[in-house]
């Protein structure tokens, strides 16, 4: 059989199941990078400040430092469609919350944090839900194609999320682009309510939350490759994915760029992660080939960022935002993949909790730093550091390419009993 062929017969969208989650996952993803632009947005509107920007970044991800162990251990215990119907409800008050500031003239920096504070703690609940869904809905040899479709439509979103909110802003005002995101979280919600039978568990006993969660990171430091892969994707985040996070400053202060620069910018990062999920959904699952194209990946982006002196407009900047998302993108979910791999059933909830915690919370970091940096010896300089420091780093992890593949676990199963 050819490879093509192989492919296709893997293709997560054969799997019924994951046919009828995937338009919730599209919702959700459109609606969350609504969010996010408007919140970075706003935030260099009210501030003109690189470190401002860095700080509401880094609250949209960094509540994962304290939440996402927690709904680890709940996404191992309880249906993970659920939990995202929750994450669909709060969502939603957040950008009614967002609304209604903006509409009576009440948003200001400290509302801003606030509101970004409770999107990253939302986010910390979703994130593990979702990474526990999806293994529930396809098998083994379809998950490198879930991951990618997934990866896909998240990015498709953020393309369209900030052109639809900068249309928005520009037609009808601030109030209304906060508006849209409550109806389209709404149909998320609606879509997974719909879903009976889906990413059902088989019942076990439950011990207390720390003490799930503490034989949840005893299985990962037993097992070496896990280590690697959050190494790997700390790595990712701190180079990569914090650059990303930071592009309201990066546009205003390299640029001088405004709302619609910003839009372009993130359409192009958005263009470069769809490439990128589009890429993985077709690859096959291999350990060691994956850990090898994660590497690569992000030596490319080290190797993009340590050259932003040549950014004079924003057709350089657009193009280097698009390789920076590509190449960021394939490392992370090549990432997210080899987890999803080798993980056993019991404990993917709280594994993949761990990672995505390690996910969210490199980029928060990295964005907080980098933006500091930058306030001090501007992006050129403050990303040179960065990618010299992660080409050490890379070398160090290639080296222990050959332990990845001996050492690594292999998941017994990875479909729930649902029916």
């Amino acid at each position: 059989m050819c490879r093509e062929k192989r492919q296709v017969k893997h293709s997560a969208l054969n799997a019924p199941r994951f046919r009828r989650y995937y338009p919730a996952s599209w919702c959700s993803g459109l609606g969350s990078w609504m969010l996010r632009f408007l919140l970075g947005w706003n935030a260099w509107e009210l501030t003109q400040s690189a470190l401002w920007v860095g700080i509401v970044s880094a609250l949209m991800l960094a509540p994962a430092l304290l939440l996402s162990p927690y709904f680890g251990v709940q996404s191992d215990r309880i249906n993970p469609r659920y939990g995202l119907i929750w994450s669909m409800l709060i969502h939603g008050a957040i950008a009614m919350s967002g609304a209604l500031a903006t509409y009576f003239g009440m948003l200001n920096l400290s509302v801003l944090l606030i509101l970004a504070t409770a999107l990253g703690s939302v986010s910390a609940m979703h994130s593990p839900m979702r990474l526990a869904l999806v293994p529930l809905l396809v098998p083994r040899e379809a998950l490198p194609s879930a991951v990618g479709l997934t990866a896909m439509s998240f990015n498709i979103a953020r393309i369209l999320g900030p052109a639809i909110c900068a249309t928005i802003i520009a037609r009808a005002g601030a109030t209304w682009a906060w508006s849209t995101p409550v109806l389209i979280f709404a149909a998320s919600g609606f879509i997974l309510k719909s879903l009976g039978g889906v990413g059902t568990r088989q019942k076990r006993a439950h011990g207390s939350v720390n003490s799930e969660f503490v034989d949840g990171l005893r299985y990962v430091f037993s097992a070496a490759p896990l280590v690697i892969i959050l190494a790997l994707t700390s790595i990712n985040g701190f180079l990569g994915r914090s650059f990303i996070e930071l592009l309201p400053a990066v546009s205003g202060r390299l640029i001088a760029g405004g709302a619609a620069e910003l839009a372009w910018l993130t359409a192009a990062a958005g263009g470069g992660a769809v490439l990128g999920g589009f890429l993985m959904s077709r690859l096959r699952a291999d350990i060691r080939y994956l850990y090898n194209m994660s590497v690569m990946a992000m030596l490319f982006a080290a190797g993009l960022l340590s050259n932003l002196f040549w950014i004079t407009d924003l057709s350089s900047l657009f193009v280097l935002v698009g390789l920076l998302s590509l190449s960021t993108t394939l490392a992370g979910t090549a990432c997210q993949t080899l987890a999803q791999l080798v993980i056993d059933p019991p404990y993917h909830g709280r594994v993949m909790s761990l990672w995505s915690m390690t996910m969210m919370a490199a980029p928060a970091v990295g964005a907080a730093i980098h933006g500091a940096v930058a306030e001090w010896l501007g992006f050129v300089v403050a990303f040179a550091f960065a990618a010299f420091f992660g080409v050490l780093s890379l070398i160090g992890l290639y080296r222990r390419r050959r332990g990845m593949t001996e050492d690594a676990p292999v998941a017994k199963v990875t479909m729930s009993d649902s029916r």
